[in-house]
């Protein structure tokens, strides 16, 4: 078990419908990471937030999934972030995580954004997953799925951090990090969210505010608006584990399932 992560995460303006150049440009802004245990990227990272799926979805032994394997071997990181991915003659909005022995695993978007038709073009995941690594429990989650908390919910303290990878526009960017504040409170875990900046292919604009909350609803680490740069933060399981031990609000929970 690791007490201390690092984190390292990006927040791009992503280059329309640009995978080359998107690559190009997260593996000039990882140039200085070399201490980072995990690299959080946001969501569709290769392509911007879009459903034109002709030409820009991407396999899973296409560039995007390799560059992320080749970037965590040569980081000796752990590296996270969503792709508009094909597999079986379906679509899906997928995050992957590349470990540095050279592994993979994924979550698919469980609640796809049907305000941007998303609802109409991908297929939704059905399988809550956990990611471990260095002894650490990441539960990963894209963009929309913040907004339902009975999908979050931390049954049994079942992980440590919450990974949230988004293309959250300006439009509604005031709720952002409050939920990710919420999250982080009525699950007790840390929790990231990363955003992305610029104007989209669609004319949407996003402002960015990716940042890190601590296992009290603080901020420990944030990147300003509108800007691209790449943020930092070290989180402690031991501190998160003697903060459960002196509140466990988990004995008091409710039981419930979810119908998938």
């Amino acid at each position: 078990m690791t007490d201390l992560l690092n984190i390292a995460y990006v927040q791009p303006n992503i280059k329309w419908h640009d995978i080359d150049g998107n690559l190009a440009q997260y593996s000039a802004m990882l140039a200085d990471t070399n201490n980072a245990d995990l690299i959080v990227l946001p969501e569709m990272f290769a392509t911007g937030f879009t459903n034109q799926i002709k030409g820009t979805a991407q396999t899973m032994d296409g560039p995007a999934v390799n560059w992320m394997q080749q970037t965590a071997s040569t980081k000796n990181a752990a590296i996270m972030g969503s792709l508009l991915i094909a597999d079986n003659d379906l679509y899906y909005n997928r995050m992957i995580i590349a470990y540095p022995d050279g592994r993979i695993d994924w979550y698919d978007k469980r609640h796809l954004f049907r305000m941007g038709c998303e609802n109409e073009n991908l297929s939704p995941g059905t399988e809550i997953k956990i990611f471990e690594y260095k002894g650490w429990r990441i539960r990963p989650i894209v963009c929309y799925d913040l907004r339902f908390p009975v999908w979050l919910r931390n049954v049994g303290n079942g992980y440590d951090l919450l990974v949230c990878v988004a293309n959250w526009p300006t439009a509604r960017h005031n709720v952002f990090e409050p939920l990710l504040r919420a999250r982080s409170i009525e699950n007790q875990c840390y929790t990231i969210g990363v955003n992305r900046v610029g104007t989209d292919g669609l004319d949407i604009e996003y402002s960015g505010g990716s940042v890190v909350i601590d296992i009290y609803g603080n901020v420990a680490s944030r990147l300003p608006e509108c800007k691209t740069g790449v943020g930092y933060a070290t989180i402690s399981l031991n501190k998160l584990n003697a903060f459960r031990e002196k509140f466990p609000a988990i004995l008091d929970a409710d039981d419930f399932s979810i119908n998938t």
